[in-house]
């Protein structure tokens, strides 16, 4: 295994299947002759440049904001190491007026058939357990919202095979039923481990839950649900990730003379803290 801190290399992958995941979000399986070694839970990058079908938009995009570079863009392997490689990408929505405009995860998701060949740089990211986690504690609680679902999907296939000693609850928060991304992968860990994998499901805008699996919980992440499935806040380790404050809304905020709304990162980190989590006891990843 490697360590947290390790220099990424470039490589370049071959896409062997593509798995759709929902209606805006594939999973994209890829081989490669050599294959760095990664921890689960670290990502890698591709630079939007790379692409010539998207080349003009790119140029385009740059000139609005100035000739400032499009940077490259992260992506959480949903794989565990011991698993094929595999990432899995949302078609990210555009918003008015933002500048950083969803031009690579749009061919990633509509645009790219089995065979593609394309150079990626990986991998890096401390949004891992550490070594040492099983004496640290027993219980690690995952609380992901959308597509941050993705590196908490690689920790726990990874952490359910080599830290037996470790049970972990699983809060996957999304819209609608049809929303969930890895679906039935997680309701085949829950499955297979039902003493160490207790899976629930939170719908933010799903208005009749009757007919769905029992497991499945109406609104968002409150103390009352963390109070209910986390009785050891005092000495589980939650991981954290989904929607944060973007770049974008605190300047908008800015602009209007507010303070910009928490998303689901910021709320969550709040609702932890107060049924008696500590920040050191908090391990986050952030999009916004």
């Amino acid at each position: 295994m490697p360590p947290e801190r390790y220099k990424p290399k470039t490589f370049e992958v071959l896409v062997t299947e593509v798995i759709q995941e929902t209606p805006d979000t594939v999973t994209l399986v890829l081989d490669a002759p050599t294959i760095p070694p990664y921890r689960a839970g670290q990502f890698l990058t591709i630079d939007p440049h790379l692409f010539p079908v998207i080349a003009g938009q790119v140029a385009y995009v740059e000139h609005l904001k100035g000739g400032k570079k499009e940077l490259v863009r992260a992506y959480s392997m949903a794989s565990a190491p011991h698993e094929p490689l595999a990432i899995t990408i949302k078609e990210e929505p555009y918003r008015s007026g933002d500048l950083h405009a969803p031009l690579l995860s749009p061919l990633l998701v509509y645009g790219i058939p089995v065979g593609t060949r394309f150079p990626v740089v990986g991998f890096t990211g401390p949004y891992t357990l550490p070594p040492d986690i099983e004496q640290r504690t027993d219980h690690v609680v995952h609380l992901v919202a959308g597509s941050g679902v993705v590196p908490n999907y690689s920790i726990v296939k990874d952490a359910l095979r080599n830290h037996p000693k470790l049970r972990h609850t699983f809060i996957d928060t999304n819209k609608t039923w049809s929303d969930i991304i890895f679906r039935e992968g997680l309701a085949r860990l829950a499955s297979e481990y039902p003493d160490r994998f207790r899976l629930v499901h939170t719908l933010t805008r799903h208005v009749d839950i009757s007919g769905l699996p029992p497991g499945v919980r109406q609104g968002r992440v409150v103390p009352e649900l963390l109070r209910e499935f986390v009785p050891d806040s005092g000495t589980a380790f939650a991981y954290l990730c989904g929607p944060a404050i973007a770049a974008w809304d605190r300047k908008k905020a800015l602009q209007e003379g507010t303070a910009p709304t928490p998303r689901f990162l910021e709320s969550t980190i709040a609702n932890l803290q107060a049924v008696g989590f500590t920040p050191a006891r908090i391990k986050r990843e952030a999009y916004g």
